[in-house]
């Protein structure tokens, strides 16, 4: 636990004992704001494969990826236990029995103690909520959220409100599952001040858990197009140094007790046109908690 805000480790030990993994599972979902159901197109900065590289997972069981998962961490942790992270895609998109069947199936298998349900806060249906409590599982639900300002989502064309995020952390924190939210800092017109207010209002949610990266430009992308057209003109390019003196900006507003589960995302090297950083999550996070620890100092410095 660091001492400057509350660590994802720190939130799984409250609902499990001993080390927790999370193994993402492809289920062959698709997006609402890709076939038609919201829209078409998909949000400006979205290339699926650069947070869910292994394409070859598809055509493989969820019961078959969770196996291989397992094998690769049970080599160095034996007693492991696992998440089932339904990352790809909106995992709560689709015909209602097949997905309560996926995720019943990764709740079968041995060693999962939980799921993790990831999806957009337009398509939490009430209906799923109440067929969710029948698991006999732990479910976690994120909701990438990205922005509180509508203006923003709609640069992004990301096809639902911020009013639509409020209603669906409450109606599922209601139905008794901790909820996480995911954030993009740097976004098209957006400054400090934008993205400090963001936070603001995702503190005065129910949420237990939330998540932060970079914009990243990836290749294959709408937002790449704009990127190398020149049309981005408000767009924030981070340094690590000052994408971390942001962050810190955040932990000073941020609700105490929501777990920070992560800060920054890595795209494969081939899919990433900017920023390039060079970092691995742990250096990134050095840099930050060094520039907290002298923040710290500096505000004892002065204090009298």
């Amino acid at each position: 636990m660091t001492p400057w805000y509350r660590e994802y480790s720190d939130f799984l030990a409250e609902h499990f004992d001993g080390k927790i993994q999370k193994l993402s599972v492809d289920a062959a979902f698709t997006c609402p704001n890709r076939d038609g159901s919201i829209g078409t197109g998909g949000c400006t900065y979205c290339n699926n494969l650069s947070f869910s590289p292994m394409s070859d997972k598809r055509g493989s069981t969820v019961a078959e990826q969770i196996a291989r998962g397992k094998e690769f961490f049970a080599r160095k942790y034996p007693a492991m236990r696992y998440l089932a992270y339904f990352q790809s895609y909106t995992s709560t998109h689709g015909n209602i029995d097949r997905l309560m069947a996926l995720y019943a199936e990764a709740a079968a298998q041995p060693g999962v103690v939980g799921l993790v349900i990831g999806t957009r806060p337009d398509c939490m249906p009430s209906e799923l909520l109440e067929r969710l409590k029948t698991l006999n599982t732990k479910i976690f639900i994120e909701f990438g959220a990205e922005s509180s300002h509508d203006a923003t989502l709609r640069r992004i064309n990301r096809g639902h409100t911020w009013q639509q995020v409020e209603d669906a952390v409450e109606r599922t924190v209601a139905a008794g599952f901790p909820v996480g939210l995911h954030f993009i800092l740097g976004l098209p017109g957006e400054d400090r001040e934008m993205m400090l207010a963001t936070v603001r209002r995702a503190s005065q949610l129910p949420i237990s858990t939330i998540k932060f990266h970079q914009l990243q430009i990836l290749r294959n992308t709408r937002m790449a197009q704009q990127y190398e057209a020149g049309e981005l003109p408000g767009i924030m390019q981070f340094s690590p140094e000052s994408y971390a003196a942001l962050c810190a900006d955040i932990l000073e507003v941020l609700r105490p007790d929501i777990a920070v589960d992560r800060f920054v995302a890595s795209a494969p090297s081939e899919l990433l046109i900017a920023p390039r950083w060079g970092l691995k999550n742990y250096q990134f996070t050095a840099i930050l908690h060094n520039k907290m620890k002298d923040r710290r100092c500096r505000n004892a410095e002065t204090r009298p």
